[in-house]
This record gives C-alpha cells, sequence and structure tokens, in this order.
C-alpha cells in the first residue's frame, strides 16, 4: 500500500515536471522566434525594405535594373507642351481648365504639360493670387510683355522657350518634341491628341486646323489660332531668325503662317481637320457636329457649351461610387 501511493506520488511529480517544462519549452520558442523577427526586420530594414512594401519595392528595384529598358521607352516618348495663352486677371478659367486637363490620364508612351501663358504683372492683387497659383500648380508662363492681341505675344511665347528649358544638366534634348499654342476657349482631348502624332516626324512640322474652312491643302495658307503645333526644331528657329523678329504685328495666327513661309519652315505638315472643329453652333461651314473622333473643340464661350461638350465625351465615367456624394 505504502510503495502504490509512492508511486502515484512519483507519478504525479513526474507529470507535473513535464508540464513545467513543456511550458519553460514554448516560452523559450517564442521568445527565439520574437527575437529572430526583430532581428529579420532590422535586416529588412537595411535593405531599404519592410515586409509591408516588398511587393512594391521589388518592382520599383526591377524597373531599375532595366535601365536600356527605360531608356528605349524614353526615347520613343512623346514631350508635348501645350501654351494656352490667356490673362493674368482669368483666375476663375483657369481652375476651370485645370480641372479639364488634370482629370484626364497621361496617354500612354507620352508626357504632356499645360501651362497657362500670359504677359508681366501689372497690379498688386495679381502679384499675389498669381505667386499663390504658382506655388501651388506650378503651371504658368509670364513672359516679358505687355499683354496684346497682335502686338507680338506669340512671338514672345515661342521665342523665350529655348532659354526657359534648354537646361545643359539636363538629360531630355530637346524638352519638347512639340510645342502647342492654344487658346483658352478650346478643349482637347488628349489621347487623341497624341494618337494624331504617332509615327509624324519630331522635327520642322506643322500642325493644326488648316485656313480657310474649304481648304484641305496644309500648304497653301496656315493653322487656324485655335490650337496650333510645331516641333521644337521651329521653335529655336523663332528665337534666332530675324524673320519673325521683323514681323510682329498682324493677326497672330496669320503672321505666324508667314513666318513659316517665308522662312521655308514646316515641310511635314498634318492638317487635324475634321478632328479639330469648330463648336456646332451657331452652324457654319468650319463645324459639324460633335463626334468621338474629335482631337480639339474651339470656341466654346461660355459655360453651357462647355458643359455640353463635356457630357458628349462623358468625362465623369470614372467617378467612384462613394457614401460620402449621391450624384443621379
Amino acid at each position: 500500500m505504502q510503495n502504490q501511493m509512492v508511486l502515484r506520488n512519483n507519478k504525479t511529480t513526474d507529470r507535473r515536471g513535464f508540464i513545467l517544462y513543456s511550458l519553460f519549452f514554448i516560452c523559450c520558442l517564442c521568445a527565439l522566434a520574437s527575437i529572430n523577427e526583430v532581428r529579420f526586420d532590422k535586416y529588412l530594414l537595411k535593405l531599404g525594405r519592410c515586409p509591408q512594401q516588398s511587393d512594391t519595392n521589388h518592382s520599383m528595384s526591377f524597373n531599375n535594373n532595366n535601365s536600356s529598358d527605360k531608356e528605349d521607352n524614353k526615347n520613343d516618348e512623346i514631350r508635348i507642351l501645350i501654351g494656352i495663352l490667356t490673362l493674368p486677371d482669368q483666375y476663375h478659367r483657369r481652375h476651370f481648365l485645370r480641372l479639364i486637363y488634370g482629370t484626364q490620364s497621361q496617354p500612354t508612351g507620352a508626357r504632356i504639360d499645360v501651362k497657362f501663358v500670359f504677359c508681366n504683372l501689372t497690379k498688386e492683387d495679381q502679384k499675389v493670387l498669381v505667386a499663390l497659383e504658382i506655388m501651388r500648380h506650378d503651371d504658368i508662363i509670364i513672359l516679358d510683355c505687355k499683354e496684346n492681341m497682335n502686338k507680338g505675344k506669340t512671338y514672345t511665347y515661342f521665342s523665350s522657350l529655348p532659354e526657359m528649358l534648354n537646361d545643359t544638366t539636363n538629360q531630355d534634348y530637346p524638352p519638347y518634341h512639340y510645342v502647342m499654342k492654344a487658346d483658352d476657349d478650346t478643349y482637347f482631348r488628349l489621347e487623341n491628341l497624341v494618337d494624331s502624332l504617332r509615327g509624324a516626324s519630331k522635327e520642322d512640322l506643322y500642325y493644326g486646323y488648316v485656313i480657310p474652312c474649304p481648304s484641305m491643302d496644309p500648304f497653301k495658307h496656315y493653322m487656324s489660332g485655335m490650337g496650333y503645333m510645331v516641333s521644337w526644331d521651329i521653335v529655336e528657329w523663332i528665337k534666332e531668325s530675324e524673320i519673325p523678329r521683323n514681323h510682329l504685328e498682324g493677326p497672330e495666327d496669320k503672321t505666324f503662317g508667314d513666318w513659316i513661309k517665308e522662312g521655308h519652315r514646316g515641310k511635314n505638315r498634318i492638317n487635324a481637320k475634321w478632328s479639330m472643329y469648330n463648336y456646332p453652333e451657331p452652324r457654319t461651314g468650319c463645324t459639324h457636329e460633335l463626334w468621338p473622333n474629335t482631337i480639339a473643340v474651339h470656341l466654346l464661350k461660355n459655360q453651357e457649351k462647355w458643359i455640353r461638350t463635356l457630357n458628349y465625351f462623358n468625362v465623369t465615367r470614372d467617378l467612384k461610387p462613394s457614401k460620402l456624394y449621391h450624384i443621379p
């Protein structure tokens, strides 16, 4: 009997010892795992990675290792500057156009910068408000000129760009393949604009809507002021040549065409008619109904015309659903 009690006590002691030993072993394992995790995280941090970011940074690292592919893509990229000629006091128009162009995606294989262009500021409120715009949006070019309609503003715009944009430390040359002058009542659809330039020459190019309306020959007259574009080499020629410098006054789009003609420039020309056109109303020989292949619509002189145009192209189709708003 006594022996049985001793055996029972020994079994109880062995069971308790086993349980305590097991608990101790588990605690050691947890502590070891915790230490290793800390060390692993520190190792990842030394590599500049953390577990939550590993997939993203792996992709970035992959791209960095393929510098030749990046260079090839860079060489194929189309770079376009759209300069919208406007006035310093047109704050609301600029904010509206920022919405219009800021919600369009950058077309594949292209970089498009939209800038607002005007002459020297003349009022105290302009100096404050325009400065705030520049701080917030960085999309304004202020030319050294006095505001004018047909007395050289267009010349100042194009001729000023090489000095403004040519940077010897910048690997991108030219800074833009194409430079456009556009009106602030013209709506450009950027994807279609880029598609119309794919395969086009990046040298000695003159692009736009041919004037007069019945003409389809881009070599006969000149491009409409709604928006025309030239390659960078022509921009540099405008800066250096005496031809535009000696012929500044007159209707700016016709005057520009005269420079091109007299200087024997623009051997490569693209007539974007009828994908560029005036707003359908009032009906004239220079327009037609809105259609899907549109590159630009001109003469959007009031809010009603803008809204009708934007509705036609369904520009809000990518609006994400949310509990925060309800737009029927």
